[in-house]
């Protein structure tokens, strides 16, 4: 039977940001990969067809398994000599722990901006949540994200804090995973644009509690989606 990375290498997904001569194929075949792993279409748990992936690629081994190798410190894969690259599985107490943490750093962040914020800062972000809106209306989910993870990422910087900013990238690969999760369920994205909007009001206002309160749920309840979503697959998996 064909695994679920199999068959998205015979559908062809684009091999295109590889073309680039800027920058070093490893990092650009970890992109993609990177990509894959955290819109869930290459399955965690599942074995990374090394092979298979350089030739859609269009790579040698080598940079691939260099992008595995940064994957591995991103905490995405795991790699054993003996059997090769893996998809990391995202457990349902990981991510409780995972979202505790970036419940609170995300809501310090949220608090600081609406102190520090600048003009032209807010008007970026407006200009952004415009654009999520409009995805988000169109049903497309992967720009909607793409935009939504740069306005979560945003708001750490425009808090000001370089030690804040530091910590949070490092968490974030994995968190990621989970944010994706959480937008295929309906009832979580209409209500997770409503927390967005409510966001933007107290930066708006410029008022930190308002900002700081918003975000925690925002991301508290991100969370327990994504352990909803997590139980889900545990109770469909089959009994090994």
């Amino acid at each position: 039977m064909e695994t679920s990375t199999q068959k998205l290498l015979k559908r062809g997904r684009p091999p295109k940001v590889l073309l680039s001569k800027r920058e070093p194929l490893a990092h650009q075949a970890a992109a993609l990969l990177r990509s894959l792993i955290i819109r869930g279409e290459m399955v965690p748990g599942s074995r990374i067809p090394e092979r298979e992936l350089s030739v859609r690629m269009k790579v040698s081994r080598t940079p691939l398994r260099e992008a595995l190798k940064l994957l591995e410190r991103d905490g995405l894969v795991e790699i054993s000599q003996n059997r090769g690259a893996r998809v990391i599985s995202f457990t349902v107490e990981e991510a409780r722990e995972l979202f505790e943490v970036i419940a609170g750093m995300e809501s310090l962040a949220a608090q600081l901006a609406a102190q520090r914020i600048t003009d032209d800062e807010l008007a970026h972000l407006e200009i952004l949540h415009a654009d999520m809106l409009e995805h988000y209306r169109n049903k497309d989910k992967d720009l909607y994200f793409d935009v939504n993870s740069r306005i979560h990422d945003l708001v750490v910087d425009f808090s000001g804090n370089s030690i804040l900013r530091a910590t949070h990238a490092g968490l974030m690969l994995r968190a990621r995973r989970g944010r994706y999760m959480a937008i295929m369920k309906p009832d979580r994205w209409n209500e997770s644009v409503a927390e967005h909007e409510a966001l933007m009001e107290a930066l708006r206002k410029r008022d930190p509690e308002a900002a700081r309160r918003v975000w925690q749920g925002h991301l508290n309840h991100t969370g327990d989606t994504v352990c909803a979503v997590l139980r889900g697959q545990a109770a469909e998996s089959p009994p090994r």
